[in-house]
């Protein structure tokens, strides 16, 4: 060990390859490996773990995999095989799972983490997590909590995986990465370790999407049940300004957990900038317009959609929501305003075949595009499915999803349906 409390990588006759040592190396607080399978992401990760007990001599350190069975056939196996083959002393405790470094005193915590509750306690100097795209995001929210040894020397979370489409890692590590967090990227057929006919085999083994993400190590887009199939982040997403000429158009869902609402314009060739949104959970109508004028005071008119269910009257209040807004606006803001909202909502399927076809027609037309801040709308477009069972809008899969595309719908359904032709009969003719 080095003077400073470091060990250098070659004590460890360790030769990683250039992903690898770009992890190894990276001082991120909270940093990932994501790779195909075969670019040594558990050689990484056991590595780390190693490096990280010497650099927090004396700490204690957690590794982890989404199992027990997971942790015990590859990361703590791999753990156990990289010390032996380096001659690294060490002292296993099978009985309660945990190994302590005999010349730092560290000691290596080995747990699943799939039942994520029991994961409160101990304060850590590091933890390492494997396969993370099956691991539940509060496991590693609950571990983030927990990594606050103030004697260690370099507190860090580290995990790896193999990508697993548009899930919690890839929003948390990739497509809306907070301040502390990297991700190194594995690039597929880099392991110059593996038997020359590994890839070769597997492209017979897997179909094209599979191999898409286990062999070549991409993120797909989540399957084919896709509500809203229009939609692309790199078409429809983009930097976009307010334009103090245009009223507003606010379009509210009045669901309260979350509580959701769209800002838009449209401009004079009809398209529609959606220029913000507003979250929040939990909350209220006023909560909502609290949040409106707090960023829109200065604007001058704003024209109010949503769902029709915001007409009912509260047994407790004698009130509409828009009652509610109106009043809010009125007594808070000089901006003019008039409510446009449904009177009756249109059936889900028309609504969402009106918001694909605003967002993409079939002559290759966008008209809809989105501000990068309405980041819940985006991942809203993107993962909003429909349930195999039902064919009805899954809104079980996740409580923040569905009310977003909603209110976003309620506004385009208003605005931009197809105009009905001169003798068309809106019901069923039997």
């Amino acid at each position: 060990m080095a003077g400073n409390g470091k060990i250098e990588i070659r004590r460890l006759n360790y030769s990683p390859l250039p992903s690898q040592m770009q992890f190894l190396m990276s001082t991120a607080k909270y940093k990932g490996f994501s790779g195909p399978i075969g670019s040594g992401k558990s050689q990484a990760l056991c590595q780390e773990a190693i490096r990280l007990s010497y650099v927090n001599a004396g700490r204690t350190g957690l590794l982890g995999a989404p199992t027990y069975q997971m942790l015990k056939d590859t990361a703590q196996r791999t753990l156990v095989e990289i010390l032996d083959g380096r001659d690294i002393p060490y002292q296993l405790n099978r009985s309660e799972n945990f190994l302590v470094m005999t010349d730092t005193h560290s000691t290596i915590l080995f747990r699943a983490v799939e039942e994520f509750e029991r994961l409160r306690g101990t304060n850590l100097a590091w933890f390492g997590l494997d396969e993370l795209t099956y691991t539940p995001e509060e496991a590693w929210d609950r571990l983030a909590g927990r990594l606050r040894d103030i004697k260690a020397a370099r507190p860090c979370g580290f995990a790896v995986w193999t990508p697993k489409g548009h899930d919690w890692v890839w929003r948390k590590f990739i497509v809306n990465p907070v301040e502390g967090y990297e991700v190194i990227f594995a690039k597929p057929f880099e392991n110059s370790h593996v038997a020359k006919d590994y890839y070769s085999d597997l492209e017979r083994i897997y179909d094209p999407r599979v191999y898409q993400q286990e062999v070549l190590g991409e993120y797909l887009e989540v399957a084919s049940d896709r509500v809203y199939t229009a939609f692309k982040r790199d078409d429809h997403v983009k930097e976009l300004q307010l334009d103090d000429s245009l009223p507003l158009r606010w379009s509210l869902d009045f669901n309260i957990d979350p509580m959701c609402s769209v800002i838009a314009q449209i401009r004079g060739d009809g398209k529609v900038a959606v220029l913000d949104e507003i979250f929040l959970k939990p909350g209220t109508t006023v909560r909502a317009c609290e949040e409106f004028l707090k960023r829109y005071s200065s604007q001058r008119e704003v024209i109010i959609y949503g769902d029709a269910s915001g007409n009912h009257r509260q047994t407790t209040t004698g009130t509409t929501d828009f009652d509610m807004v109106g009043q809010y606006l009125e007594s808070h803001s000089n901006m003019r305003f008039r409510n446009e909202a449904l009177t009756s909502n249109p059936g889900v399927r028309v609504r969402v075949n009106n918001t694909n076809r605003m967002l993409r027609n079939v002559c290759d037309e966008i008209n809809v595009m989105i501000d990068p801040r309405c980041k819940e709308l985006i991942l809203d477009l993107e993962e909003v499915s429909y349930d195999a069972m039902t064919c009805e809008i899954n809104k079980s899969k996740d409580r923040n999803r569905t009310h977003l595309t909603d209110a976003l719908g309620y506004l385009l359904w208003k605005e931009c349906r197809p105009a009905t032709k001169i003798g068309e009969r809106t019901r069923r003719i039997v």
